[in-house]
């Protein structure tokens, strides 16, 4: 069986977490935006941070994941974003390595080849490895440096995510990535799977890390007309999750989820993270 990489962070690495006030992105005026900033396996990792409008009390957190060729600001992370802020919840988007700031002009579009063609050759499949192992291990600092930033927001852009309650969405690639993240980090209490099949190297298949993400709710997220992740390999890591595990299908291809796709990931997420309860709450008041 082929060795899988270690995913635990450096605890001896110091974070250098930064927040700074940035204009808001994906056109969600009237909403807190930061960008964060840590360090990470000796990286330089930035992603955006939305907090919700007036919370009134320190709010969960949703880490989205961008899909291969994506960023931190890709349109369909800030679709999802901006009424999940609204509705109460802090969301944070990444660069995943070799994305966004962190684009290689060498390696960043042979990821992409490789990703495409199974990462068939062996350099190529170090690059995934190697590649998965640094987003799983970003995903990670960037909780750690929410909890170290806490403090610094609370006292000016409002009250900080609260640690303790966390979910984790990923589309394609940051799917695949984030099967692994909240399997191996207790701290995400659900997951959203979107556009995900058992595919890459079998050290970095995802299918060998859903499973132990159960007793955590996961809902899957997969399209039909779905060119990039075959329905067969979407089915296999659905039979690979633990239970409770939810799958749901919708027309379109890799690129095209529907909003009501979006809206049924909300209707999923916002009792595990209670703001279902604090919405009935402020209906009362």
């Amino acid at each position: 069986m082929s060795e899988r990489p270690d995913l635990s962070p450096d605890p001896g690495e110091p974070l250098g977490a930064l927040a700074l006030a940035t204009p808001s992105w994906g056109g969600w005026g009237g909403l807190t935006a930061l960008r964060i900033e840590f360090s990470s396996r000796g990286d330089r990792v930035a992603g955006r941070l939305l907090l919700p409008p007036e919370p009134t009390r320190r709010p969960p957190l949703v880490v989205l994941g961008h899909g291969a060729g994506g960023d931190a600001e890709a349109d369909y992370l800030a679709a999802a974003a901006g009424p999940w802020a609204r509705a109460g919840a802090a969301v944070l988007t990444l660069d995943l390595p070799l994305h966004g700031e962190r684009r290689s002009a060498k390696l960043t579009d042979r990821l992409a080849a490789a990703l495409a063609a199974g990462a068939s050759h062996p350099a190529d499949r170090l690059l995934a490895i190697e590649v998965h192992r640094q987003a799983v291990v970003d995903l990670r600092r960037a909780l750690d440096a929410i909890e170290a930033l806490a403090p610094e927001l609370a006292g000016g852009a409002g009250p900080a995510p609260d640690s303790a309650r966390v979910a984790y969405v990923g589309f394609s690639l940051g799917a695949l990535v984030g099967a692994a993240f909240v399997a191996v980090d207790p701290r995400p209490r659900a997951a959203v799977l979107a556009l995900a099949g058992a595919i890459g190297p079998p050290e970095v298949d995802p299918a060998a890390y859903v499973g132990r993400i159960a007793p955590r709710p996961v809902l899957f997220a997969n399209a039909r007309n779905d060119t990039t992740v075959p329905a067969d390999r979407a089915v296999a890591l659905h039979r690979a999750a633990g239970e409770p595990h939810r799958v749901t299908w919708w027309e379109g291809g890799h690129r095209d989820l529907p909003g009501r796709a979006l809206k049924e990931m909300w209707h999923f997420l916002a009792p595990v993270l209670g703001l279902d309860r604090e919405a009935a709450r402020r209906r009362r008041e």
